[in-house]
């Protein structure tokens, strides 16, 4: 690699070489197993490209390392709500001279844009989108991968997965998707494990062919029991809701296992980060509630930030208000439970 790097916050600090870039490209991702899997394979159709992970609210200023190359490629970013304007800006500026590809199924906000290099939909994973907004690129190989993405995103029940599904043992599949995402969600913020993990995926190694994986999702196969346990035993549960706080363990989990021992609709894990003194928080829901909604409009009242899917959501909270947000959005989610009652009885 031409760039030196040092590690900030998760993420790369990055400082330009002085060698041109004009024919490389830049792929920005999420580091979640969609984003991962997205990103193997916008990798696989631009294997030249550089591959680090962003987030909504870092993206903006990662892209100030993507001047001078040919391509970008940006995959499961949600487009933050208070960056929006800025980020557009941003990348407009950069599409006078580079090839930009913005490739998101997350829920977009009220101003958003509407450009040729956009390609949103909410019907599916980022994965899949990925896989059809390149395809005349790709071996369709790697559709493989694509499926691999929308287990781990809850998104395998699409008519394009459905259907690829077909050519390929679906138990098969399912195990090599599992040990991918346990060894994904093991490593946590290890953005250089996903990194190397990444270039084999993108040329369609399968996940127990690639080295540790299976040894590192086993170890989080057996955290994941612990954590289990002790949500069981910590769990705290409001009218609407069920959160634990610092569970010690994988935030998307937690959240599913605090709804279920909770027995609430939603469920949620809150851990405290210091530096900042906010709540970085996983939501999530098996009600007939919408969150990213929700959290759009609780979160802000109480100077954070929130969004993601209907039945899957992020959101950081200053710590003062982290517990009049929690009860705000227990009252939120007990009128949206009440809306959706009335509708069914006039119905």
């Amino acid at each position: 690699m031409n760039r030196s790097e040092t590690k900030i916050r998760g993420r790369p600090k990055y400082r330009s070489s002085s060698n041109s870039r004009t024919d490389r490209s830049l792929i920005l991702t999420h580091g979640d197993s969609d984003g991962v899997c997205s990103g193997a394979i916008a990798k696989s159709a631009y294997p030249e490209a550089e591959v680090y992970f962003t987030s909504p609210v870092g993206v903006l200023d990662d892209l100030r390392m993507a001047e001078g190359f040919r391509d970008v490629i940006i995959c499961d970013i949600a487009i933050d709500a208070r960056s929006c304007t800025a980020l557009f800006n941003r990348l407009e500026e950069l599409s006078r001279n580079t090839n930009i590809i913005y490739i998101d199924h997350h829920p977009l906000p009220d101003k958003c844009w509407d450009v040729d290099w956009l390609h949103n939909d909410l019907s599916m994973c980022a994965s899949e989108l990925t896989y059809k907004v390149l395809e005349d690129r790709l071996n369709s190989d790697m559709r493989r991968v694509a499926i691999y993405g929308a287990i781990g995103d809850y998104y395998d029940n699409t008519p394009s997965i459905k259907e690829w599904l077909q050519d390929w043992d679906k138990r098969s599949l399912f195990f090599q998707a599992g040990t991918l995402i346990q060894a994904l969600i093991h490593m946590g913020r290890n953005y250089e494990f996903k990194r190397k993990l990444l270039l084999p995926l993108s040329r369609d190694t399968i996940p127990t062919e690639i080295p540790s994986v299976p040894e590192i999702a086993r170890e989080g196969a057996r955290a994941e029991e612990a954590l289990r346990l002790r949500i069981k035993k910590d769990v705290t549960s409001l009218q609407n809701l069920a959160y634990v706080i610092d569970p010690k363990g994988y935030m998307s989990k937690s959240a599913i296992y605090a709804a279920s021992y909770g027995m609430r609709g939603v469920g949620i894990a809150a851990e405290y980060r210091e530096h900042k003194d906010v709540y970085d928080m996983s939501l999530r829901s098996r009600a007939d509630i919408d969150l990213n909604r929700l959290l759009r409009t609780v979160a802000l009242k109480h100077g954070g930030t929130g969004g993601g899917h209907a039945s899957a959501a992020g959101a950081r909270i200053p710590a003062a208000s982290f517990v009049d947000f929690l009860q705000d959005l227990d009252a939120a989610i007990g009128a949206e439970k009440g809306k959706v009652l009335s509708v069914s009885y006039n119905g």
